[in-house]
């Protein structure tokens, strides 16, 4: 005999509630950040109809003719309609999230066809050179402008991009971040001060950067120009810029891991480096990455400071040096369409060797498999430093005696 509960009666504590067999089964939610079906299907019939009506309103009742203005209206229109679809659907919120969510995917379709449009052109400019291996092979020395591919190369070039680059990032690496640890870790007024003066140099002209060194080091001082001279002016460039970001990154840090490490013993110095910086590791990558990339292609302190040589030159103190940004300059002002092109092959070049740079950093920024925790780090610092590690070791080596 089956015994059936009614609905709305109570089995000890749990109250039972009705149950209708011929009910369909429960619709399985799905991911909270994925959209539904229904809300998938809205979203393109919207683009779609903002599509329709701006064919329509630029081919057939406005003088907008040409693409730019095509996509212009159908952003603006396919906005528009989803606005008025999610007000049919939900509330104000859903509005105002549909519309920005819009706006957001536009600005970063737009920031991608830029970076791909200049990527792109620069390539399609620059690829003849790069169908010759002496172009990276040798250098301009006994080469005219109107040599062809087969003759010189942008070795020189390469050579002192990456000398330059290597002494300004040595020069600015430990002082970047030395100062961002100074304003995060120490505070105080004249830590602020720093900072004050580190985010107005951040807006720093490069011309005013090779002006310093050019006024200081070869003027004031008389020393020529050199490889030295363009990596100082470089490193003036990159260190306002990997200190602020480093400091935005250290700051970030959560506040609990500072204080749990000191509150196992460790200094405040063991602090920062064991369990700041390593949590910080990526972040500062970052950092190092935005640096480079705003003195590797710089021109203005390079021309000012370095000068230009047609033959490889390694060593920074021994007079001129070459390098990208300067080969590019100087072969555009040439007006010759082989010069040039060269100069398109050598910037193909140098974008190719800033993402080489670039995924170095962010490999060498992510953590391994087999590096420490934090919480090792934290037991580590407790271990070495605490009362508690020193009386665990005093018992270790009594045990080891016995």
């Amino acid at each position: 005999m089956t015994v059936t509960t009614p609905a709305g009666v109570a089995a000890g504590n749990t109250f039972l509630p009705a149950y209708d067999e011929d009910a369909p089964p429960p619709v399985p939610r799905g991911s909270l950040g994925r959209p539904s079906p229904d809300e998938q299907f809205t979203l393109i019939g919207s683009w779609v109809a903002g599509f329709a009506l701006a064919w329509l309103l630029t081919q057939r009742i406005l003088p907008l003719g040409g693409l730019p203005w095509f996509i212009i209206v159908w952003f603006a229109t396919g906005v528009l309609v989803t606005a008025v679809t999610a007000g049919m659907t939900g509330g104000l919120i859903e509005v105002k999230d549909r519309v920005a969510a819009a706006v957001l995917t536009g600005a970063t379709l737009l920031v991608g066809a830029a970076l791909l449009s200049t990527i792109g052109y620069v390539v399609s400019k620059g690829w003849r050179p790069l169908t010759h291996l002496n172009f990276l092979t040798q250098d301009m020395s006994g080469v005219g402008p109107k040599d062809p591919f087969t003759d010189g190369g942008i070795l020189h070039a390469i050579a002192g991009s990456c000398i330059e680059l290597g002494i300004a990032l040595a020069i600015t690496l430990p002082l970047g971040i030395g100062t961002a640890v100074f304003m995060t870790e120490v505070g105080g007024k004249f830590a602020r001060l720093v900072r004050t003066v580190v985010e107005a140099m951040t807006a720093l002209p490069s011309i005013v950067a090779g002006l310093f060194i050019y006024t200081v080091a070869i003027v004031a001082l008389g020393y020529p120009r050199s490889g030295l001279a363009a990596a100082l002016a470089i490193a003036v460039m990159m260190l306002p810029i990997i200190a602020r970001a480093a400091d935005v990154v250290l700051r970030v840090v959560p506040g609990g891991l500072r204080e749990a490490s000191l509150a196992l013993g460790a200094s405040r110095w063991r602090t920062v480096w064991h369990v700041v910086l390593p949590t910080a590791r990526p972040g500062l990558a970052t950092a190092v990455i935005l640096g480079v990339a705003r003195g590797v292609g710089e021109t203005s302190p390079v021309l000012l400071t370095s000068g230009a040589a047609a033959f490889v030159v390694t060593n920074p103190t021994d007079g001129v040096m070459n390098s990208l940004p300067l080969f590019i300059y100087t072969n555009v002002r040439s007006g010759e369409p082989t010069a040039i092109t060269r100069a398109f092959g050598a910037a193909t070049v140098l974008l190719i060797l800033v993402l080489i740079l670039f995924v170095t950093a962010r490999l060498l920024a992510r953590p391994r498999g087999n590096r420490p925790t934090l919480r090792h780090r934290l037991a580590r610092a407790f271990h070495l430093t605490g009362p508690a590690g020193i009386a665990a070791r005093r018992a270790t080596a009594t045990q080891e005696s016995r």
